[in-house]
């Protein structure tokens, strides 16, 4: 059976070391060499969908992007047997998707790899890029400290999932109701603080993200006003670290969770964070296909 990556917790420490080292490489050999990866879509993408199909492009393959409407999952026919057909043509299959359990039905129903772009549970090509804008920084990751600012989502699981795996420390800054359970921050190792200042003070790294996910349109107006006081500013930056980095994984909503001073200031790293995206979906599909 092929090795799937369908979040970070897939993973081991050693493997995860590979999939940086893979990511990293300036000659990344062309496993994909006259082969397809079917690159499948529920929700927009700029990010994803150019770094995904241009890392198929760098390591010797033929990408082809479809929305999800062309596919239909489980409304044309069911997700298994769209994995089953995709499979017929391609050496791997990556999707952005809204229900993690349909990745968990592909990954069952194919023996070729399958790649989580994003689910409302997991995003680990995002946390691969982290890691690789945290080191670009720091020079190691061991004993780094990050401080994740806002709503408890997909992108704050696997990021701390993966800090976990490299001796990292995550900590979590979320307004009550929207802060992970009591199971869910065991699992990823992290402490919990309900004051943005106290998850910040003294960390090397500051992280936000999106109040407001694709999907959760509706509460907008309700998460505007239960974060109108965890918004990264300037002042808040200055509580962490003097060399403190900031990061987001985009897109941002300036002037909501973090203001154009600190996006677009002199620790922000958050376009550097977007360009290693491309190197973590390639060090995530050699890793996976020299398997």
């Amino acid at each position: 059976m092929s090795r799937d990556l369908l979040d970070i917790d897939d993973l081991s420490a050693g493997e995860l070391a590979e999939v940086l080292a893979a990511a990293r490489r300036p000659d990344p050999p062309r496993v994909l060499h006259g082969k397809g990866v079917a690159l499948l879509f529920e929700k927009p993408s700029a990010r994803t969908r150019n770094s995904t199909e241009m890392a198929v492009v760098q390591l010797g393959g033929h990408p082809v992007t479809m929305r999800g409407e062309e596919v239909g999952l489980d409304a044309r026919e069911s997700t298994e047997d769209v994995a089953r057909t995709l499979a017929c043509y391609h050496a791997a299959i990556c999707a952005r998707v809204f229900d993690h359990h349909q990745l968990v039905r592909m990954a069952a129903a194919v023996d070729i790899p399958v790649v989580n772009l994003l689910s409302g549970q997991a995003h680990p090509c995002q946390a691969v890029a982290d890691l690789l804008t945290i080191e670009d920084a720091f020079g190691h990751l061991d004993g780094v400290t990050v401080a994740y600012v806002g709503d408890w989502n997909n992108v704050a699981r696997s990021l701390g999932l993966a800090l976990g795996r490299v001796g990292a420390v995550l900590r979590l800054g979320c307004p009550e109701g929207y802060a992970p359970s009591e199971a869910e921050l065991a699992e990823i190792g992290a402490e919990l603080h309900h004051r943005p200042q106290d998850a910040v003070k003294g960390a090397d790294a500051v992280y936000t993200d999106t109040w407001t996910s694709m999907g959760q349109e509706a509460e907008a107006a309700a998460r505007r006003l239960a974060f109108k006081d965890w918004t990264v500013t300037s002042a808040l930056m200055a509580d962490a670290a003097d060399h403190a980095i900031f990061l987001h994984c985009l897109p941002a909503h300036r002037g909501e969770e973090a203001d154009a001073a600190v996006l677009d200031g002199p620790s922000s790293r958050i376009w550097p964070q977007a360009a290693n995206r491309l190197h973590a979906a390639r060090g995530v599909l050699s890793w996976l296909l020299a398997q």
